[in-house]
This record gives structure tokens, sequence and C-alpha cells, in this order.
């Protein structure tokens, strides 16, 4: 790996803003972790020198690598073409912002697991952004900063609960399966990175469309903003008035003194749909 990093004058943390994955077991864990098989296709986002691509191209039925940097996006097919001839054609390398990239631009068939290795500073909003986009997903698997993977998997009334925690319960059920330590990654970053798993549901519990989705989440961004604050005083300035909030909460069945850490996701969405029933909030108006 860090040969070929060499060839191509590329220093991920400086060039890319990313650490790779270059410990054997490492990389084990979190195909293994995914649970992806030949019936899957993975979308991993920054591949970098493929040292993850290899072994999800060996475990799946096909990759669709999102890579942002032109260097690598361009290098990659010829790294598995020399290493795994066999899976070359398996492989489909998408040179994309993740942050911007569509279903549509992930080709057919569409798919149906995310695995990657996340920059940190844009884990969250690129996990989400995925989750949203590309609907077909019935698993995610991310290494993202262990701070990020305590939040993301956080239950209400913890002290890291907050608006990861409930934007990626809205989608499906996230759980924690493991630590990668920092020697793991190279070059090697100041803190230990975690592990966080996804599982979306062929039947969501709840309406999971765009317009519904941006409802719960602007709730969801109103009541975090403020979150020692009441959710009658914290949801005022979406709702147009105290009143107007406690309106909506009472409707969800959800008390106006309780605070946003004590909420479940599902009690974010009732709060939503109720107010999209009153014609509550900012877009919030049913037909």
């Amino acid at each position: 790996m860090r040969a070929l990093a060499a060839e191509l004058d590329i220093r991920p943390t400086k060039t890319l803003g990313q650490n790779f994955v270059h410990d054997a077991n490492t990389v084990r864990k979190i195909v293994t972790d995914s649970g992806v098989g030949r019936e899957d296709t993975v979308v991993e986002v920054g591949p970098g020198l493929g040292s993850l691509t290899l072994p999800l191209l060996d475990a799946a039925g096909r990759v669709v690598a999102v890579e942002i940097d032109p260097v690598l996006a361009q290098r990659l097919p010829r790294t598995v073409t020399e290493r795994a001839p066999r899976l070359a054609s398996a492989l489909t390398v998408v040179c994309a912002d993740a942050l911007a990239v569509t279903g549509a631009d992930l080709g057919s068939p569409p798919p149906t697991a995310l695995v990657a290795n996340l920059p940190y500073n844009v884990s969250v909003p690129v996990l989400l952004h995925l989750l949203a986009e590309v609907p077909t997903l019935r698993t995610a698997l991310v290494m993202v900063q262990l701070e990020v993977a305590d939040r993301l998997a956080a239950a209400p009334g913890s002290r890291v609960y907050g608006v990861p925690s409930v934007k990626a319960g809205f989608f499906g059920t996230v759980r924690r399966t493991g630590t990668v330590g920092r020697h793991g990654l190279w070059p090697a970053p100041n803190v230990e990175s975690g592990l966080v798993r996804v599982d979306l549901s062929d039947d969501p519990p709840w309406d999971t469309g765009t317009g519904h989705r941006k409802r719960v989440f602007a709730v969801v961004d109103a009541a975090f903003a403020q979150r020692r604050k009441t959710l009658r005083a914290a949801l005022s300035g979406w709702a147009g008035s105290g009143a107007a909030a406690e309106e909506a909460l009472v409707a969800a069945d959800v008390d106006p003194r309780a605070r946003g850490e004590q909420l479940t996701t599902a009690d974010f969405v009732r709060i939503a749909a109720a107010a999209a029933r009153l014609g509550i909030g900012p877009g919030s108006r049913e037909p």
C-alpha cells in the first residue's frame, strides 16, 4: 500500500483527509460484519488504494466504488486487474463526491449494501445522504471516528444521544459492531475508530419519503439546537410559537415538558406527522 501511495504521490490525511485501512484483520472484520454475499451490490465510499475493495469484490457480486480523487479513481481498476483479474469485471468506479452522488449515478443493479471507511470530517453527512439517496440499501457498515460511532448508536437518555442518533435511527436499527485501533489504519490517526452497522427494514414502520423525512429532520434539528430546553420552548421557533409547538406535541402524545434527548426516533416521527396534520411548522401543511 505504501509503495503504491508513493508511486501516486498520495498522502492520505493531507491529500484526501482520510486514513486508509491496511491491517488484514481489520479488513476481514469489516467485510464479515457487513454480512455481504454474492447476491449483493456494494457501494464503497473512498476506496483509496483498494485495500477494502478487493476483499469486498471477493465477497459480493458487484462493487461500485465512489472516489472523489481522480488519480485514485483512475488507478483502482488497474490495481484490481493486477491483483485479482477474475474480479475486475465486477468493479465499477464512479469519480464523484459522495455527498453529491445520486442513486442513478451508481448504475444497475442498484446497491443493496454500503460498506465504507468514511473520512472523519464528513462521515455522518455521507452516511445520511446515501441512506436517503439509495432506497435499495438493506444494510450499511461504516467505519467512523469512535466518538461518532458512539453518537450514531446511542440510545435516548445517553449523554451522547443527539441529532446523528435520531437521524440514523430514522432509516433503520443502528448498532456498534466493534472498535478499530489506530494502528489498523495508515497513517495511524490520533484516535480510535468504531464500526457501525445500520439494518434497514423491508417494511419501514413509517413513511420514509423525502417530504416526510425532511419534516422529521427539521423537528430533530430544532429540538437539539437548544437541547437543555423543554420541547415546547425548543420547538417554538420551528412551530411559530410555543402554543403551536405544544399543540403538535400533545397531538403526538409527547409531553411538552420533555427534552429532545429523552425522545426516540419514533417520537420525532409522530411529532412531524401531527404537525403536518395540523399545518404547523415550515412545509408541514399536508395537501
